[in-house]
């Protein structure tokens, strides 16, 4: 049972992650735990030591809403800490998990920038943490605009990531994503991409990026769990890019990666 002076929900103290569901299977947990993990210890938020007995939860939650291809989110608030804190249920945290139909983005995005987003020397940049109300609030007076997310700059005006996307850009064969140093978020979907992705012809690497610099690249595109690999249309009505082939023959090898894994756990259980 949740309590309604739980510290973690009233001062968003705790950790989460965005899963997808493929066939049944949370795509990339190891992953997800992974840096659930790193963020968790970085808010003194103390997990499960039990991961293997947390996913196999999870898919209990996937069998018993039918949601074999969706999204899951998993979050893991803390119980205790601060003059606002609820009467104790002896647990240092508690683990939430829902799952949701997967949204459809549409053929591409229409960007706009919020300017000083990103404190890239905080501690705490690159954390998922629940305290996620200023990224909504971008996202909802961006929208209003008619734009469909925000590209958030850092301190020092360079490019760091969206709301809750990644970001990268081709300049003919290589294409270029912000390091960690600027601000953004490790990214599964990043990470698979620079790690286990090879597309012949094509290099990925970490480059800092200014928005001038960005609105001259061949193409932009944008990842997130839920977004795949999602083309930039225009950043602040400006036209972005010449086509789209780089980015079609990374999400060719990326969808080729999420059904081997997908399968390769399937028969690990089977």
């Amino acid at each position: 049972m949740l309590s309604p002076g739980q510290i973690g929900l009233l001062s968003g103290w705790g950790v989460f992650s965005t899963l997808r569901v493929a066939g049944g299977v949370p795509f990339a947990f190891e992953r997800h735990w992974a840096r659930v993990t790193r963020d968790a210890a970085a808010l003194h938020v103390q997990v499960p030591d039990d991961p293997e007995r947390l996913r196999l939860s999870l898919l209990d939650l996937v069998e018993a809403n039918q949601a074999y291809n969706s999204t899951l989110r998993l979050v893991i608030v803390r119980n205790s800490g601060g003059m606002w804190a609820g009467p104790s249920s002896g647990r240092a945290s508690d683990v939430i998990a829902l799952t949701a139909d997967s949204k459809q983005w549409g053929d591409g995005v229409n960007l706009a920038y919020v300017e000083q987003a990103r404190h890239a020397a905080c501690s705490f940049t690159g954390t998922k943490i629940l305290s996620w109300a200023m990224n909504l609030t971008w996202l909802e007076s961006a929208q209003a605009r008619g734009f469909d997310e925000v590209i958030l700059l850092n301190e020092r005006g360079e490019v760091a990531e969206c709301t809750s996307a990644n970001i990268f850009a081709a300049y003919g064969s290589q294409v270029r994503t912000p390091p960690l140093s600027s601000g953004c978020l490790p990214g599964i979907t990043r990470e698979v991409l620079m790690e286990e992705i090879r597309a012949p012809g094509i290099e990925i690497v970490e480059k800092s990026l200014t928005p001038a610099e960005l609105e001259s690249a061949d193409e932009v595109f944008i990842t997130s769990t839920t977004r795949n690999l999602l083309p930039v249309f225009r950043i602040e009505g400006r036209k972005i890019g010449l086509g789209e082939r780089t980015r079609q023959a990374l999400q060719k090898e990326f969808s080729a990666y999420v059904q081997r894994y997908v399968a390769e756990r399937k028969r690990a259980t089977a």
